[in-house]
């Protein structure tokens, strides 16, 4: 084994290591800002929120799967969305399991599970919320754009 190969090794053990604990930030993360009521969840409703108020924006979940990775409108929105990000200095992550997203920021009035393909955390731009999962989340996204991974993907730990 030469040392190119032992290096490459331990960077991805490095690596997964490092998901899994963005994964843990991520639920601790959503379920600190439900308790709160940061969170806006839906792609059309978190769009009328990046419109009308781009400051409150902390930080922002895209979320699909295989059923919905062919879904040629939602990937125009995700692009849009993404890029609006990109251009109001708000990080994005994605998550490959919706149906966890949507167990953890809940269902919506009439029971039904709501639309968690887009979810933005936000604060209050008069009284800024502070959280150190927000934080650990931020250092992953800086971390990842440094190796050009403009868009992380996270893994949510295990129920």
């Amino acid at each position: 084994m030469t040392l190119e190969e032992i290096r490459g090794q331990e960077n991805t053990m490095e690596n997964t290591d490092r998901v899994q604990s963005a994964g843990a930030a991520l639920e601790e993360l959503l379920v600190a800002a439900k308790k709160h009521d940061y969170l806006t969840v839906g792609v059309y409703e978190s769009a009328k929120v990046m419109n009308v108020d781009p400051d409150s924006v902390a930080f922002c979940v895209l979320a699909t799967d295989e059923e919905y990775e062919c879904d040629i409108a939602l990937q125009i929105h995700f692009t849009l969305i993404q890029a609006f990000c990109f251009d109001n200095d708000i990080n994005v992550v994605r998550v490959n399991d919706i149906e966890r997203l949507a167990d953890l920021v809940g269902a919506n009035e009439t029971g039904e599970p709501k639309d968690a393909h887009c979810i933005l955390v936000t604060s209050p731009s008069a009284n800024p919320w502070k959280d150190p999962s927000l934080d650990k989340l931020s250092l992953f996204c800086e971390e990842s754009r440094s190796v050009y991974d403009w868009v992380p993907a996270i893994t949510l730990p295990e129920r």
